[in-house]
Formats: C-alpha cells, sequence, structure tokens
C-alpha cells in the first residue's frame, strides 16, 4: 500500500519527544509559527522548564516571520507520555539522547500509535533514521530532521531512511519554510549528514590540539574566530550543545569509523566524567554563572 502524505496539517500538531536543550528550541520554532505544538518528558522539571522557554521566546520568533504568512499562536501543552500526545499529530519529532537502546524502541512505539499519514522525524545528529527501524513496521514514513541550534541557527537538514516515501522530503522542505526554517536535503544517506560531516572534523582537529597541549580551548577559539570569522569558536559551541551530548555523538562516529584517533573522545570523555557537561552544569570548556542554563 502506498504511503498517503498528511493532510489537515495546519490544524493538527508537531509532537517533539524531548524537552532538553534541542527539543524545547524545536517546540518553540513551531509555536512561534502557529502550529499546535505537544512537548513530551518524563521529567516534570524538563517540562516545565520547556514551557518556560517556550513561552519567553514565542514573540521573538514570530517577530522574525513574515507578517503576511505567520499563524495564529495555538496551544502549547507538555505531557509525561507519547501515548497521551501522538494521537492526532501530523509531525512527531524525536530529540532524546543518543543512544540507540533509547531511539529503537522508541520508534517502534512512535509507529504503532502515530496517525496511519503521520511523518516519524529524529533530530539525531549523528544517527542515520535507517538504524533506528529495527522495531517500525512503516519506514516510509521515517526520515532524519535534523535541527542545527534554533533560534541562533535554522538550518534543518532532511535525509531518507532508504525507503522513505515519495513526497515526504519535498512536502517537509515546503512546509517548513512556514516557520521561518532552512531545509537543506541530503540526496544518499549520510553519517553526519551535510554540515555535521565538516563540522565533525573541525571538532575533531580542535581536541585533537587541546588533548596533545598544542593550545588551549580558548586559543583555538580565539583564532577560529579571527581567522573564519566566526561568532563563536568550537569550544564554545561544544558547551553550547552539552559535552554529554558530544560525546556520545564522539562515540557513533568512532563506532562507524573505526580507524578514527580516540584522543578527542577521550578528552570530552575526561569533562563529562567531572560531571563538566558544559553550559547546562555551569561548566565544561568554560565556567559559567549558575543560571547559565
Amino acid at each position: 500500500m502506498s504511503f498517503a502524505l498528511p493532510s489537515g496539517i495546519a490544524d493538527r500538531p508537531v509532537v517533539v519527544i524531548g524537552g532538553g536543550t534541542l527539543g524545547r528550541r524545536i517546540a518553540a520554532v513551531f509555536r512561534s509559527g502557529g502550529a499546535p505544538v505537544r512537548l513530551v518528558d518524563l521529567s516534570p522539571e524538563q517540562r516545565s522548564a520547556a514551557a518556560e522557554y517556550v513561552e519567553a521566546t514565542t514573540e521573538e520568533l514570530r517577530a522574525k516571520l513574515d507578517p503576511a504568512a505567520v499563524r495564529a499562536v495555538r496551544p502549547f501543552e507538555t505531557f509525561a507520555t507519547a501515548e497521551d500526545a501522538v494521537p492526532g499529530a501530523w509531525l512527531v519529532i524525536e530529540a532524546v539522547p543518543e543512544r540507540l537502546d533509547i531511539k529503537v524502541p522508541l520508534f517502534g512505539r512512535l509507529d504503532r500509535i502515530a496517525d496511519a499519514d503521520a511523518l516519524l522525524a529524529t533530530n539525531s545528529s549523528s544517527y542515520a533514521s535507517s538504524e533506528l527501524l529495527a522495531e517500525v513496521d512503516h519506514p516510509e514514513r521515517v526520515l532524519n530532521m535534523h535541527f542545527a541550534m534554533p533560534p541562533a541557527s535554522m538550518a534543518v537538514e532532511l535525509m531518507g531512511d532508504g525507503a522513505t516515501a515519495d513526497g515526504v522530503l519535498d512536502l517537509l522542505d515546503r512546509e517548513l519554510r512556514v516557520f521561518g526554517l532552512l531545509p537543506f536535503i541530503a540526496q544518499r544517506e549520510s553519517v553526519g549528514f551535510i554540515f555535521n560531516r565538516i563540522w565533525a572534523a573541525i571538532k575533531r582537529g580542535s581536541l585533537a590540539v587541546v588533548a596533545e597541549g598544542v593550545s588551549t580551548p580558548e586559543d583555538v577559539d580565539g583564532i577560529m574566530r579571527a581567522n573564519m570569522g566566526l561568532a563563536a569558536g568550537p569550544f564554545q559551541l561544544m558547551d553550547q550543545v552539552g559535552l554529554d551530548v558530544v560525546l556520545d555523538i564522539e562515540e557513533h562516529y568512532l563506532a562507524a569509523y573505526p580507524w578514527l584517533p580516540t584522543e578527542s573522545r577521550d578528552l570530552v570523555k575526561s569533562y563529562v566524567d567531572a560531571g563538566k557537561l558544559g553550559r547546562k552544569s555551569g561548566e565544561g570548556f568554560y565556567s559559567y554563572g549558575a543560571d547559565a542554563a
């Protein structure tokens, strides 16, 4: 049976699974563009923090949209379980930790409870959606939808799983622009997609020169800003993403490409083992104030 693309999109919710740093930002982007948004997280604290972030940033994001096309603000709701939030949605976006033991069973659940025409997207920054299909019966509606770091960057990479139905990526290419997003389509499956394949090499080299004692995080960031005109250097960006997330990504790249050196991963791991996760914990490669998160 062929897959029917979702209809009635304007009136159906977007569901975000995971209320962490990226999940709440993704939710804010869709709410600002007029979508009803539901966010799922087991943690009451994460749900509360995500709701506060979405409320605080919605109007700021709306001011950047085309006033002629912007839709009225719709409800934002939080839920403890996907089973309560997913039915009725046209798009479900997973933004949970970069671990297959979490993502694979989650996609199996989502495939069982989502509407027949709902799209199931992973925000994974390193896993191809084809790696998440072990418990999925309908791979034609699964894809990668990797957000950079909205609202600072509104880029989003789209990539099919090898069986994604015709028209899915083109539909999202059109629809996501309503929310101020800038979609880029990967033409074939790639670990790291487009940008992260390039960024991974820069990040790995930056970590290596610090691990080897050649330089410091501050100087690496400084020279990258000076020579490349970057607003923030690699170590600042890793602190913003979260070093636990960076570590998960590096572990995945090493599994995919076992010939890569491990010194960059080992340096990040030493910080994570010490509880230094970056901005969200108050300290990473840099130190931050108590309310930095």
